[in-house]
């Protein structure tokens, strides 16, 4: 029996991005198959992480594309970025908070592609003249993960509907960066 690589690594990142700690034995459970061929294909919880890291950076760079972050003014196109990151928000929320990705100091370069996408679309914004230029793009940048990451576990946790989540980190986040026009 072929393993479905992409399966394994999608019910891996529902079980982690609920409990970071559950054990591979259930993640393999969950994915139709033993813990030893689990292994066999991740040797062990690191490299596991790593394809994960690998997955989650993939599809979220899917999603920056789908996007289309050149289009528009900046506001609109961080509208569709927040949309579209929705589904991956979970396993991007947890892959930010995964320390062990990080120990060996070997980031993915895949982060610094990321990064700079989203960075560059919050300084094209404040070039624009649309987002406060008091804030450098690199917090904005760090404050879309932390709403997105926390977006997700709200949803997970039942305290913000699934519907109204773009709505509002778009809404948050927008109300906080916008430039104000008065003087």
């Amino acid at each position: 029996m072929a393993v479905d690589r992409e399966r394994v690594l999608e019910e891996a990142a529902a079980l982690l991005t609920r409990r970071a700690s559950t054990p591979m034995d259930e993640i393999a459970r969950a994915a139709g198959i033993s813990r030893a061929t689990l292994h066999r294909h991740f040797a062990g919880r690191d490299a596991l992480i790593r394809a994960l890291e690998e997955h989650g950076i993939a599809q979220f760079v899917q999603a920056m594309d789908a996007a289309r972050l050149e289009e528009g003014d900046a506001a609109e196109a961080l509208r569709r970025l927040i949309a579209e990151a929705e589904p991956v928000a979970a396993v991007l929320a947890f892959l930010f908070t995964e320390n062990q990705l990080f120990e060996d100091g070997e980031i993915n370069a895949g982060w610094a592609e990321l990064d700079a996408r989203i960075s560059a679309l919050f300084r094209r914004g404040q070039e624009e003249g649309d987002f406060r230029i008091d804030l450098s793009a690199a917090w904005l940048t760090e404050a879309f993960y932390g709403l997105i990451g926390a977006g997700a576990y709200a949803v997970h946790e039942g305290r913000v509907a699934r519907n109204d989540l773009t709505h509002s980190i778009a809404e948050l986040l927008l109300g906080g960066i916008r430039r104000s026009m008065e003087k």
